[in-house]
C-alpha cells in the first residue's frame, strides 16, 4: 500500500476511534502492524489488510444489546469512508468489508479469504500473552461489573467458566483457546510463546492463592 494512503487512513482512524481501554487506537495499531507482518509473509493484499485492520474496531458497543452488531456496523462505516477516498481502489472495498464482518471472536466465523484469515489472526494475537492480560483486567475494571475471579473456584475446575462475572474466566473462554483458531504459520508461531506466558501467569496465581489459604 502507498505510504501516503496508509498514513491518511491512520489519521482518520485516530479521529474516530472510541475511548475504550481494550479497543483503543493502540490496540488497533498493534493489529495493523501484526496483520502487515503476516500479510507480507503470506504475500496477501495489503490494500485490503490495512484498512480492514484499522477499521475492524471502529464501532464498539461493549456491554450493550447491540454488541453483536459491532462488526457489521464497523464494516458499513469502512465502506462509507473508503468510498469517499478517491485514491483508494473501489474494487477492493468489498474485500475490506468482508474481512471486518468476520473479525469477531465470539461469532467464531471461519474466514474464506486470505486477507480475512490474516486480520483475524492479528486480532486473535491480541487475545494472547501479556497484552491480553492487561486488556482483560483493564476492560473489566472499566466495565465495573466483573470480579477478578470466583473466590471458591478461581480456575473453574468444578464449574463452567462465566466471563460475564469473573475476569479470570476469560482465560478459559478466550485467551487460552485463541491460538487454536489461528490460520497462518506466522500467527501460530507467535502464539506459542504468548500462550505459554498465560499458563505461567496462571501457575503463579495458583501458587500465590495457595499461600494465602
Amino acid at each position: 500500500m502507498d505510504g501516503r494512503l496508509r498514513n491518511k487512513l491512520i489519521t482518520i482512524t485516530k479521529k474516530m476511534v472510541k475511548n475504550d481501554i481494550s479497543h483503543s487506537f493502540d490496540h488497533i495499531y498493534r493489529v495493523l502492524t501484526l496483520a502487515e507482518k503476516i500479510g507480507r509473509a503470506q504475500r496477501a493484499d495489503l490494500d485490503v489488510i490495512v484498512p480492514a485492520a484499522l477499521f475492524h474496531d471502529i464501532v464498539v458497543y461493549k456491554g450493550t444489546a447491540k454488541q453483536h452488531m459491532e462488526t457489521e456496523d464497523s464494516a458499513m462505516i469502512a465502506k462509507e469512508i473508503l468510498g469517499k477516498i478517491k485514491e483508494y481502489p473501489k474494487e477492493k472495498i468489498k474485500g475490506v468489508t468482508y474481512v471486518i464482518s468476520v473479525c469477531s471472536f465470539s461469532k467464531n466465523i471461519n474466514p474464506k479469504t486470505l486477507e480475512a484469515k490474516i486480520v483475524q489472526d492479528a486480532d486473535l494475537l491480541e487475545a494472547t500473552g501479556a497484552i491480553s492480560i492487561m486488556r482483560t483486567f483493564g476492560s473489566s475494571a472499566a466495565m465495573g461489573n466483573r470480579q477478578f475471579f470466583h473466590t471458591k473456584d478461581p480456575f473453574a475446575s468444578k464449574r463452567s467458566p462465566d466471563d460475564r462475572k469473573y475476569s479470570l474466566d476469560l482465560f478459559f473462554t478466550r485467551l487460552l483457546i485463541a491460538r487454536n483458531r489461528m490460520h497462518t504459520k506466522t500467527a501460530r508461531r507467535l502464539s506459542i510463546r504468548r500462550t505459554a506466558f498465560l499458563r505461567s501467569f496462571l501457575r503463579e496465581l495458583r501458587s500465590e492463592l495457595s499461600e494465602s489459604e
